[in-house]
């Protein structure tokens, strides 16, 4: 099968577009059945190179990119996965692979000689980067999200806050490692589909004098160090 590729959407809001738009949502599409309460909260560790390009192409905005990161959610570590993120030209595309505790632990701590053998081919790709380019954990980047759903189209549409940095540290697993506010309170809207997004949704996301933003959370964090 080939990659499957994704239009998205980002919109930076404010606390009342915030309040508007989840009610507009909350009466057309559902929320996601996995969410606790309606929210999931999310801990991602990024990695880059030592010349952080996945950050210098984010913010130059190159239009062939990728990233690595390790993500879990509401503090469960018995759900890890590796994701990579693709853009090109403007589409998204998202790759993942399960991963234990014991194994994300063991790429945190640089003991990636099991990777090239494991026989998934994501975690695979990844210790290949980290053996040629230096690619390693760089920055822990934990936030709030609000998930909706809607069969059309395919759409996912979130609403991510309370966006936090681990500054330099990398123990992810560590759920009460100390993170700290990434800069101004930002809220940000995203709206994911596959061909199209349907009126219904497109009308209930719809911001007067709002434009698409190309807002990173990698990024937002990363200005810590």
């Amino acid at each position: 099968m080939g990659t499957k590729y994704r239009h998205e959407w980002k919109h930076e809001i404010n606390a009342a577009d915030c309040i508007a738009i989840r009610q507009r949502l909350r009466a057309v599409a559902r929320p996601d059945p996995h969410a606790v309460d309606g929210k999931y909260q999310i801990r991602s560790l990024y990695f880059d190179d030592l010349n952080d390009r996945a950050l210098r192409e984010k913010i130059d905005g190159v239009n062939m990119r990728e990233k690595f990161r390790i993500r879990y959610y509401n503090g469960d570590t018995s759900r890890i996965n590796l994701e990579k993120k693709c853009k090109t030209n403007g589409l998204c595309s998202k790759f993942s692979a399960r991963l234990t505790k014991e194994e994300a632990q063991a790429i945190v701590d640089g003991r990636i000689e099991w990777m090239r053998d494991c026989g998934r081919p994501l975690v695979q790709e990844l210790y290949v980067k980290m053996r040629n380019r230096g690619i390693k954990p760089k920055t822990i980047v934990d936030y709030t999200r609000e998930p909706f759903i809607f069969g059309p189209g395919n759409v996912r549409v979130t609403i991510d806050y309370n966006i936090r940095t681990g500054l330099n540290r990398t123990d992810f697993l560590d759920w009460d490692c100390v993170t700290i506010p990434a800069g101004d309170s930002v809220i940000i809207l995203e709206v994911k589909w596959d061909e199209f997004l349907p009126d219904i949704i497109r009308d209930a996301v719809d911001l007067q004098g709002r434009r698409v933003t190309a807002f990173s959370k990698y990024a937002a964090c990363r200005i810590y160090g």
